[in-house]
């Protein structure tokens, strides 16, 4: 009993310095067991079979992504506690107490730390799950009608999991206690101060860093096909290494030469902060590394939820360009639709074009004719004519393809080979684009091809009003379709303005969000949790500079530049890697993602500098700067 509020006590203690790492983890699971609870509560059913499995699916897979890094944030906040914990610990075998009455003392206040933060949670995502649900709709512009459903197989998923992942750590902590000497507790936080190291070896530390992360950003942007994802699954890896191995290295280097060089160090408040960065280092360089990680995993998610709902709207519009078009050799087909639809409804846009057919899903277009339609229906055109022995190709729009290369080499269409010079998304064919593959060619060419086959046309309207999609379908099926006499055929694609088969991509953007947000607030919560600690570690420094006479401003502007280097350079090496991951996944959905990139980087930025105020803030209250 005297064990167990012992324990308590000591968590008492020590709840003001891991309430970030408590609210961060209570957000994490907050937003799994809503997660959960959308998969259970069947919301997306209204939107169909389809929408449902695919939505259902992502879901999955962010839950997996956030179950992957719930385990190595408890991993890394686990280990800063135990290390903190240790001292202490060694205070009580001088008093009495066993290694084992120890580690149980360690049990019970790591597993009061998880206890608190699943029931805060749990209860804060009960709390807020009809809201957590209308934000997810809202940002997804998903119309649907919510009914509050509770279930118990949120719950009971999300207190396994989280249990079984804290269990292990636990495990972990008292096995490392059961083994750990009074020596090893009491220098536990000493064991973390910086040992200089030789130049050789921080030079050499570097360049491995830098030669893994660039050989991870190299892989970020290479390959082809489905060697694409393989890539990028072992750039994740090697980028992560890299930053370690970066921050491991080039930081000690740099710092170490700035404590050395006197004419830098000895201006300002400089000797302060600069030294106090290198007497932490071995500790610094760790947290900065996992900071930079998980702030770009944040700029990732959020990156990926702006071009997923970018690409949805560029979809939808792909889709939607045309309601009913016609591939014909018979020039009255045309005419006939155009009447037959008026009658039904006002068409909003029309176009024609003739294209040849030669060979099969071949199609070639003139660049002339291209040009006009594109002026017809107020649609981009940017493309330069090709030459007699050039070919711009006109592609489907996917969600994404790992078929990445921008291939433009040669092209053979009927025997002759061409040199592919372009290649846009633009749907001047709109849905025929999903059934033939086109090419813009000269117009010297296409006339050079008429002599090969046979001209046919498109006609492609677009209705006004949706709701007058069946009326008009029915109106149309009195032009025949199919092969007929004499050669003629005639072939109609219809897309219903209805069809709703592709909202599921509209959940990406809110649940990218969310992660955006679970690994902003978690990098937060591992700087607070650092800064804390050290601040209270610093409380005796402190107060002797302010004996020996630094004022209280130059120790403010100390503390300042110390956290404003925690915060800057895990930002600096995240910008440059969150680049190429934008641009892998640029490679993946064939758009340009500049606007994206740096939209994410921007309010990434605004976040810092907002912490980063808050931080400065608690340090000096911490130590109670103004007190000495």
């Amino acid at each position: 009993m005297k064990m167990i509020m012992l324990a308590f006590r000591n968590f008492k203690s020590s709840v003001r310095i891991y309430m970030a790492l408590i609210i961060s983890l209570a957000f994490t699971i907050a937003v799994y067991f809503n997660f959960q609870n959308m998969i259970y509560s069947n919301m997306f059913a209204s939107l169909g079979d389809h929408n449902k499995e695919f939505t259902d699916m992502i879901i999955q897979t962010v839950s997996v992504v956030l179950i992957c890094f719930s385990f190595f944030f408890i991993w890394y906040s686990t280990n800063i506690f135990l290390t903190k914990q240790k001292r202490e610990f060694g205070i009580y075998i001088f008093m009495g107490l066993t290694n084992q009455n120890i580690a149980k003392l360690y049990i019970v206040e790591t597993i009061s730390i998880c206890i608190v933060s699943l029931v805060l949670g749990i209860l804060s995502g009960m709390a807020v799950m009809w809201l957590f649900q209308m934000i997810v709709l809202a940002i997804s512009d998903i119309a649907i009608d919510v009914t509050f459903q509770f279930r118990f197989e949120p719950v009971i998923i999300t207190v396994i999991v989280f249990m079984c992942m804290y269990l292990f750590f636990v495990g972990k902590g008292y096995w490392n206690i059961l083994r750990s000497s009074v020596l090893n507790m009491i220098s536990a936080v000493r064991q973390n101060e910086y040992v200089k190291q030789k130049r050789l070896v921080l030079v050499g530390k570097s360049v491995l860093g830098i030669g893994v992360l660039g050989i991870g950003y190299y892989l970020a942007v290479k390959g082809s096909g489905m060697e694409v994802m393989g890539n990028i699954l072992a750039a994740t890896i090697l980028v992560i290494v890299g930053v370690y191995l970066l921050f491991g290295g080039l930081l000690p280097f740099v710092f170490q030469a700035l404590a050395q060089n006197k004419a830098f160090l000895y201006q300002k408040e400089r000797c302060l902060w600069v030294n106090q960065v290198v007497f932490r280092m071995k500790k610094n360089y760790r947290t900065y590394a996992m900071v930079c990680v998980l702030v770009l995993c944040s700029v990732t998610a959020l990156a990926t939820g702006l071009a997923m709902k970018n690409r949805y709207d560029n979809m939808i519009h792909f889709e939607h360009t045309y309601t009913f078009q016609f591939l014909t050799n018979q020039t009255d087909v045309g005419a006939q639709a155009e009447q037959l639809l008026k009658e039904v409804d006002t068409i909003a846009c029309q176009s024609s074009i003739p294209v040849l057919m030669l060979e099969e899903n071949i199609s070639v277009l003139a660049y002339s004719n291209v040009k006009e339609l594109a002026k017809q229906t107020g649609m981009e055109f940017s493309l330069r004519e090709p030459t007699e022995n050039e070919v711009i190709e006109i592609q489907n729009m996917i969600l994404v393809s790992f078929y990445t290369q921008q291939n433009y080499g040669k092209v053979t269409i009927y025997g002759k080979e061409y040199q592919k010079i372009d290649e846009t998304m633009v749907p001047y064919l709109g849905n025929l684009q999903r059934i033939m593959n086109f090419y813009i060619v000269s117009d010297t060419e296409y006339q050079r091809l008429c002599t090969i086959s046979q001209e046919i046309f498109t006609y492609n309207y677009k209705l006004e009003h949706a709701e007058c999609f069946e009326a008009a379908r029915e109106a149309l099926s009195v032009i025949p379709t199919g092969s007929g006499e004499e050669g003629n055929f005639t072939a109609r694609v219809a897309k219903d303005p209805n069809d709703k088969n592709d909202e599921w991509i509209k959940i990406f953007f809110p649940l990218c969000f969310f992660m955006f947000l679970v690994f902003i607030f978690a990098s937060v919560s591992v700087m607070f949790m650092k800064l804390s600690n050290d601040a209270f570690e610093e409380r005796e420094r402190y107060l002797v500079m302010r004996k020996l006479g630094f004022a209280e401003k130059t120790l403010e502007k100390s503390i300042s530049k110390e956290l404003g280097t925690a915060y800057i350079l895990p930002f600096i090496v995240m910008v440059i890697s969150a680049y190429f991951s934008v641009h892998a996944l640029e490679r993946v959905m064939h758009e340009n993602f500049f606007t994206i990139y740096w939209i994410s980087i921007t309010v990434v930025l605004a976040f810092f500098f907002v912490f980063y105020r808050l931080s400065v803030s608690v340090y000096s209250k911490n130590i109670d700067i103004d007190k000495y």
